[in-house]
């Protein structure tokens, strides 16, 4: 028997899905067959995904190919012309046991070898549950699923469909399960986080979740939030950010650019001192905070003049950790129809100068750690992450997902060392 094999692409919630496709396919006795979650989220991300499935081909030409995941769901007849797939599977059927069985039972006989349906008809999140992704340390939840706005560089709500969310009572139980099984953190994942609950009765905000959580899952010791809009974040979020410990002293923002005018033709929901403002306030809330970003270079019309306040926000929001993306255009999005692009050259030499404004930031926030007491969580024997999620490394051996209390004595390139 040959187990599947998965490739993922993209985000931190198509590897979540991945791992539950791993229980489906297993659960089904799918054997020999190649499984690819592609992402969307660029023109360069749908080619890499292209590019890995001859790959994989060429090194398993026995194996039967199945394609899945947002770029999978966005353009199916791209990857079901491909010599090289065997069948192309949407994102809400991936999620589903019955698709796993017939693709096991009977892989094209009597399968549709294409089975994609319209993402915008689907009204409910899949609770499959997980235990991690082959660490003991930390467990992943996803409490939402699909986003309602429309900003005009993006092609994901056509990948995912509009934003649904998982019930306060699933998620708690969930997590209560994982900690029982010993995990000592626990990450909620989502396409569009801090519109969860917007869809449930009462609508409730992403605070009163995290409130929630924390109140009826005492031996949760640590609970993380992933990428967020700050524009949406509600008043027991910032509670939580200023009272509970347990919520790590961390935020992925998605902000996408530091100027007021591209923020706009990008149909964002903040301004530039919008994000100033939240970064700040959180920093007064809970002085150890660290911030993430989301920024592109290079949307259309972006002028050096519009580029330079992107660059600008780095220090102004005191960002750390940078997800830099160089423009690209989506067939299919508003941003695509615009004129003005911006040279591929120049978009490219933006995109380095973000990234070296966010290593610089990097090394500052090392620096700043030498000296201090972290309680770092073990992912390995020998790599921890700090509250902040700074990577750490041990030159004695620890136990994987045990909660290490230690002074940081010196750092080694963008790691801490202990």
């Amino acid at each position: 028997m040959k187990p599947p094999v998965f490739s993922n692409h993209g985000c931190r919630l198509n590897a979540y899905e991945v791992e539950a496709m791993k229980d489906l396919a297993g659960q089904a006795g799918l054997e020999n067959a190649i499984v690819v979650n592609t992402c969307a989220v660029t023109a360069e991300a749908v080619r890499k995904g292209r590019q890995d499935i001859r790959k994989l081909r060429k090194a398993h030409p026995e194996a039967r190919l199945i394609v899945t995941g947002c770029a999978a769901q966005t353009e199916p007849d791209t990857f079901a012309k491909m010599d090289e797939v065997d069948a192309v599977i949407g994102n809400t059927e991936k999620m589903r046991p019955d698709t796993w069985q017939g693709l096991a039972a009977d892989f094209i006989g009597e399968t549709e070898a294409v089975q994609v349906d319209d993402i915008m008809s689907v009204t409910e999140t899949a609770g499959h549950l997980i235990d991690g992704f082959g660490t003991r340390s930390r467990a992943y939840v996803q409490v939402q699923n699909g986003c309602d706005h429309r900003c005009t560089f993006c092609i994901i709500p056509y990948g995912r469909g509009n934003s649904r969310s998982v019930p306060a009572g699933v998620v708690v139980d969930q997590i209560k399960r994982l900690v029982g099984k010993g995990f000592n953190e626990v990450v909620l994942t989502g396409v569009d986080l801090t519109s969860w609950g917007a869809d449930l009765p009462a609508t409730p905000k992403l605070g009163d979740l995290v409130m929630r959580i924390l109140r009826l899952v005492p031996d949760l010791p640590r609970l993380r939030i992933s990428s967020i809009d700050s524009i949406e974040v509600d008043e027991n979020l910032m509670q939580a950010i200023a009272t509970e410990p347990r919520l790590m002293p961390h935020l992925h923002l998605s902000l996408q650019h530091g100027d007021d005018m591209i923020l706009k033709r990008m149909k964002r929901r903040h301004l530039r001192d919008d994000a100033i403002r939240f970064t700040e306030e959180a920093k007064r809330l809970r002085p150890d905070m660290t911030f993430g970003a989301d920024i592109i270079a290079g949307f259309p019309t972006e002028t050096d003049a519009h580029f330079e306040n992107s660059l600008k926000l780095v220090k102004d929001c005191d960002l750390t950790w940078l997800h830099v993306f160089p423009y690209s255009k989506r067939d299919g999005t508003p941003a695509a129809k615009i004129p003005n692009q911006v040279n591929g050259t120049v978009i490219k030499t933006r995109a380095a100068q973000l990234r070296a404004a966010g290593d610089a930031q990097v090394q500052r926030h090392l620096q700043a750690q030498i000296g201090k007491t972290h309680r770092i969580l073990m992912e390995n024997p020998t790599m921890g992450r700090t509250e902040q999620f700074t990577e750490v490394t041990f030159t004695k051996p620890q136990t994987e997902g045990q909660i290490v209390t230690t002074a940081i004595l010196g750092q080694s390139g963008n790691q801490l060392t202990v």
